[in-house]
């Protein structure tokens, strides 16, 4: 993900590695644990409240249902510019004073990019609620985007492209990488953008993209914290409610065809020190309803992790790589990916660790994982969930990012069980659908050397 301007949360500058870093399913909060209220207002805006009274904080997070792989074809990573275009100021409330205001009362604020949405978020003492509500409201439908901010802002897209991208070979293997997962499915383009597109934006492009997609039936807000709906919502109401809806158009997207051909990627850098390996498959999602997302998301935990089997094997047994795991995308709109990635260990050799991999992945498509690999995962969930509740913020993405991505509440919640529920059949079963070798996709990321100059 993309964070704002103000340079925080930018897990997505490596680009389409990113799934490989983020927490377990149930690392966030078993959303069944604790109460969750919601509203729709008159305009469209879907208010979701999820009071937890332990510290007066409250978060504030507003998800509209559009990302980066929504931009328009030829202009790749709009929707990141955009966002940084949302901290410029409105008519009402000029240049820094929204950072400023929240910065006052002790309070953090950001955004972030991904995919599918993008967000706004800030957390406050509960005294700065009303003054957070009516801030991020004000933006919704009085943003001001000035030729010369766009211009400055523009420079600052480029050179954070330039800087988390372009100077790093991580960021640019990662690049290369999605672009070869995907054919078609605009999932495959940076989220920051291709610097030949991000170059052609226009302010008019910018202006466009604002007052076609952020509108109040387009979006969802989400509050977590010492509150209440009760409380909230007339603040909303007063603030939010004024906000005209608009109606948006259908968010059309190439469809993945079929991937019938193997493909490798290998990228060299003299830069790189450590040579990796990734190898992913197209994996579908919560919103695919296949039943498939529970039982790839305990795959992936089985295999990741200190006692994880690729770890207890190729760096513990084998003593061949210096870091393995696995990583799996559920919480998307369209198919995501299962991914493998090992890194070699000191004095190591890549198309040995190549070959230890895949031998890895045959063993476990043709034995499976077994019921105390499954088990062991299923004890951590309980514990997981106590630490997740902790943040209020995680409480918030938990809720409003399945909402986003067009999950009901119901399934929000019902999560958790459908991991309890998972079966040793189920898991090798999922497993055996989806890493089909002519369908992978296998990077080879390596320093510019003789030493390396052969690989299969």
């Amino acid at each position: 993900m993309f964070g704002s301007r103000f340079g925080r949360s930018r897990l997505a500058g490596a680009g389409f590695a990113v799934v490989l870093l983020a927490l377990a399913p149930w690392q966030i909060a078993r959303a069944d644990t604790f109460p969750v209220e919601t509203a729709t207002l008159p305009n469209g805006l879907q208010v979701v409240v999820i009071p937890d009274h332990r510290a007066p904080i409250v978060t504030q997070i507003i998800y509209y249902k559009i990302g980066s792989s929504d931009s328009p074809v030829g202009l790749s990573g709009l929707a990141h510019m955009l966002e940084h275009m949302m901290f410029q100021g409105t008519s009402t409330t000029p240049g820094s004073v929204f950072h400023s205001a929240v910065a006052i009362h002790g309070g953090d604020e950001n955004a972030f990019t991904q995919n599918d949405v993008t967000a706004y978020h800030q957390t406050v003492g509960k005294e700065a609620l009303e003054l957070v509500i009516q801030l991020e409201s004000d933006r919704m439908h009085n943003l001001t985007i000035s030729e010369t901010a766009f211009r400055s802002e523009l420079q600052v897209v480029e050179e954070e492209r330039r800087m988390r991208t372009e100077n790093t070979p991580g960021g640019l293997f990662s690049e290369q990488f999605g672009a070869a997962q995907y054919l078609a499915h605009p999932y495959g383009l940076p989220t920051i953008g291709w610097m030949g597109d991000i170059e052609r934006y226009t302010r008019e492009d910018a202006v466009a993209w604002y007052t076609t997609w952020y509108v109040p039936n387009n979006a969802v807000l989400v509050f977590a914290g010492d509150t209440t709906l009760a409380e909230v919502l007339p603040l909303v109401q007063r603030y939010y409610g004024p906000v005209p809806s608009r109606a948006t158009p259908p968010r059309i997207r190439a469809q993945e065809p079929p991937q019938l051909a193997e493909r490798r990627v290998i990228f060299r850098d003299s830069r790189v020190r450590q040579p990796s390996i990734t190898r992913s498959y197209i994996a579908p999602t919560r919103n695919a309803r296949d039943g498939m997302a529970a039982p790839l998301s305990m795959l992936a935990q089985i295999l990741s992790g200190g006692t994880g089997r690729l770890n207890q094997s190729l760096v513990i047994g084998q003593k061949i790589a210096a870091g393995a795991g696995a990583g799996y995308g559920a919480g998307s709109m369209d198919p995501s990916t299962f991914t493998f990635s090992a890194s070699v260990g000191r004095n190591g050799d890549i198309a040995a660790l190549e070959t230890a991999l895949d031998a890895e992945i045959a063993k476990l498509l043709k034995d499976g994982v077994t019921q105390e690999e499954l088990d062991r995962v299923k004890n951590g969930i309980d514990a997981s969930y106590t630490y997740g509740r902790d943040q209020v913020q995680s409480l918030a993405r938990l809720v409003g990012g399945g909402l986003a991505i067009g999950l009901t509440m119901a399934e929000v919640q019902s999560w958790p069980e459908e991991l309890k529920r998972v079966t040793v059949d189920d898991v090798n079963k999922a497993a055996r659908a989806v890493l089909v070798r002519p369908h992978a996709v296998t990077g080879l990321l390596l320093p510019d050397t003789a030493d390396f100059a052969t690989v299969r």
